[in-house]
């Protein structure tokens, strides 16, 4: 199996257990779900379903669209939105190669916005805007700079208001960047078997199929969630919220705040 470069779990982003104080070290398998495997319901799938869940285990498409600065930079973005500094080696999901594998065989939603370009050129685009966002804050290259750092340059995307770059995010709005990334690297992880493990997923059951549709039992090769107490690293912008203005649809309550 090809691998790739990816970014390395770091010990400072690790999960606190707020009892001891002491951080949690990385798992096979983090989540409520202890225990559970979706790869164990093998058996029970027909040869096509096991075929896309078991390459998607096994094998990394080539790296074909990025080049390979945007690769390191590309892990370095997608480590800070989807962290997974929680998982052990053997276990942490690769991003890039899925979203590479998308960008390169031009799989879209089926829409473009009209003020966005071709999103294999939003990437090329954007992702110089978080460069030159990184140098103006920190004269540094993104991948270059610390977590905290890098949230904080994120954090502007966010915001919809990068302070560097002006040229660049004219040719790419921000905020619509901001979301197609966010949504390429959501797709990326969820699509992970090892993902679906995390939070409690059967996968796809087929041909079996679900029968405890009603009162939220678990089906009977299902384990049922396990709670653990713990608390986010003390640099960790995860609960750093701000209404960003136009009318409120939504309160927030407590456990959705998020940054990014």
């Amino acid at each position: 199996m090809t691998t790739y470069p990816s970014a390395r779990p770091n010990s400072d982003n690790l999960p606190v257990d707020p009892s001891t104080g002491e951080t949690r070290p990385p798992q096979a398998q983090p989540g409520y779900y202890p225990g559970f495997s979706t790869l164990s319901q093998e058996p029970f799938w027909d040869e096509a379903t096991r075929a896309v869940v078991l390459r998607r285990v096994h094998e990394q498409p080539p790296i074909r669209f990025f080049t390979p600065d945007e690769v390191a930079l590309m892990e370095a973005l997608t480590a800070r939105l989807l962290p997974q500094d929680d998982r052990d080696d053997e276990h942490r999901i690769p991003l890039v190669p899925t979203i590479d594998d998308r960008l390169f065989t031009g799989r879209i939603d089926g829409y473009r916005f009209e003020d966005m370009p071709p999103d294999g050129d939003a990437y090329r685009i954007g992702l110089r805007g978080i460069d030159a966002v990184a140098e103006h804050l920190y004269r540094r290259r993104f991948m270059d700079l610390g977590a905290t750092e890098q949230d904080e340059v994120l954090w502007t995307l966010h915001r919809g208001e990068p302070p560097a770059g002006e040229d660049i995010w004219r040719q790419v709005p921000v905020s619509r960047f901001w979301l197609l990334i966010n949504q390429d690297a959501l797709e990326s992880y969820y699509a992970h078997p090892y993902a679906w493990d995390e939070v409690g997923f059967g996968g796809p059951a087929y041909p079996r199929g679900y029968f405890r549709l009603e009162g939220g039992q678990p089906e009977p090769w299902e384990v049922r969630e396990q709670r653990y107490n713990w608390a986010a690293p003390p640099d960790a912008r995860s609960d750093r919220y701000e209404h960003l203005g136009g009318p409120s649809t939504h309160h927030v309550s407590a456990g959705q705040e998020g940054s990014h």
